[in-house]
């Protein structure tokens, strides 16, 4: 890299963002693939391998995520995102070349492909937190999910008009096409720099400060270094104090627990059953053929764009938990009430459980899709941030791979407005989640969220001694 040549900022945000493009196709392409796969390979009856090469990406993913988050301490942020689109770029080739009736193999090579899926949605946020000025830092994390869905867009574009292809090469090349953005990804990579906070940790000021003169105004570099510095500083501190003990005990249990906990909801509140399986839902509803059902995926990717813009827009005006609130009610209703409206009206139109999946996946696309990101960049202590935001990455994977794994498995032991009204009630569970153990974190500084939870932890330790003062 030519570190003497100024590099754009718009340059290197679209390109630091654009790993959120390979995450968002590599969820959206099996969406079109699997009804193709499962006529090509004979899986109608198949649940629980269909279950299995779905979300072995995201199993992959449980391991990729945290291997990189260490990994990028060492080797730096740049050179992992060009690690991971190479793994990217193989995997999804290798997946292209699948042998006939291989399910085993396909698995084992979506799990590889997982590891760089993991990687990628873990060190995008953070190479562009360390890249964008304070003030851009919420609506840059908004970009990434604005990325994320794009490439879910362009997966069912691309799906869709590979359908008329015979089906043993139609799924192929939905599943190998990946490798183009991959390649994309590279080549933009190899020309950006290197975060300036890893240069900062690695000892390489100058060059950090090399950085930050392609990327900030010439009267704000000191001043950013010597922040950098001085952060640095603190966290390699904070790291030599802090054990994983540590954050489920103590003064950080209630941010921890908080920010672990929105992760986990998002995903076991079903979205990614809707987004992997939503042609094989309207063929169960309507009883045509799911690989004719390929446009309702598209319209679900305008719906996720569009909400994702909106986000944009309205980010920094709500408070996160009215989001929250507001996006977990409607979404829990919108699994719950097909299930009511089928006891009461077994006649209804099976069409209108995909309009109420279509409600859901509208408000999901502008609360709980982005804010669960800017609730976890935000709720936790410097002192424990890198390994608490590992542990949330993590649950928020494991939801995705057992969403993924399960769903094909329950629709075939139970109707789906059944299956939905269970994600209906997560939803809710999640809101008052929301209302009882999260605190707000829109307006507030890193120190006043902290301060929050080790006030919440000294009116546990009160109850506590009251009640055993009780007791006794």
């Amino acid at each position: 890299m030519d570190t003497k040549k100024k590099i754009p900022s718009g340059f290197i945000y679209f390109f630091g963002s654009f790993g959120g493009i390979l995450f968002g196709y590599d969820i959206g392409v099996m969406t079109g693939a699997l009804p193709f796969l499962q006529h090509d390979w004979a899986l109608q009856n198949s649940a629980g391998i269909v279950g299995w090469i779905t979300s072995a990406v995201m199993f992959g993913a449980i391991f990729g995520g945290a291997l990189a988050g260490s990994l990028s301490d060492k080797l730096g942020r740049r050179k992992m995102i060009l690690i991971s689109s190479l793994v990217f770029a193989i995997g999804s080739i290798l997946s292209g070349i699948s042998p006939h009736d291989g399910q085993y193999y396909l698995i084992i090579v979506r799990m590889f492909l997982g590891l760089a899926v993991g990687a990628a949605s873990a060190l995008v946020p953070a190479y562009m937190s360390e890249m964008a000025p304070a003030k851009m830092r919420g609506r840059l994390s908004g970009l990434n999910q604005t990325m994320i869905v794009s490439g879910m867009l362009l997966s069912y574009i691309v799906d869709y008009l590979l359908k008329g292809l015979p089906e043993q090469l139609a799924w192929r090349l939905m599943l190998g096409l990946a490798a183009v953005p991959a390649v994309i990804l590279f080549l933009g990579v190899l020309k950006l720099p290197e975060s300036p906070r890893f240069l900062v940790k690695s000892n390489k000021v100058d060059e950090a400060k090399q950085v930050l003169s392609f990327i900030r105004p010439a009267d704000q570099v000191e001043a950013e270094l010597k922040n950098i510095q001085e952060t640095a500083t603190d966290e390699n501190q904070a790291a030599k104090n802090t054990s994983l003990s540590t954050l489920f005990t103590g003064k950080y249990r209630y941010l921890v627990i908080a920010g672990v906990g929105v992760a986990a909801f998002q995903q076991f509140q079903g979205a990614n059953a809707i987004f992997y399986y939503i042609p094989l839902i309207v063929e169960k509803a309507t009883g045509n053929a799911a690989s004719s059902a390929l446009l309702w995926p598209i319209i679900q990717g305008i719906l996720l764009v569009l909400g994702s813009l909106l986000f944009l827009v309205i980010a920094d005006k709500f408070n996160r938990r009215t989001l929250l609130t507001l996006g977990g009610t409607v979404m829990g209703l919108s699994f719950i009430l097909p299930a009511i409206l089928n006891l009461m009206m077994p006649n209804m139109n099976p069409m209108m459980i995909v309009v109420f999946l279509s409600i859901y996946v509208a408000f999901y696309s502008f609360t709980w899709a982005p804010l669960t990101w800017v609730i976890v960049g935000e709720i936790f202590p410097l002192a424990i941030r890198g390994r608490a935001s590992g542990i949330a990455s993590s649950f928020n994977w494991i939801g995705s791979f057992l969403v993924g794994l399960m769903f094909p498995i329950m629709t075939a032991n139970m109707s789906q407005e059944a299956v939905f009204a269970i994600f209906g009630i997560i939803c809710l569970l999640g809101v008052l989640f929301i209302r009882t153990r999260v605190p707000e974190t829109k307006g507030h500084t890193l120190e006043e969220i902290e301060e929050q939870g080790i006030k919440h932890h000294h009116a546990e330790k009160t109850e506590e001694v009251e009640e055993s003062s009780v007791n006794n």
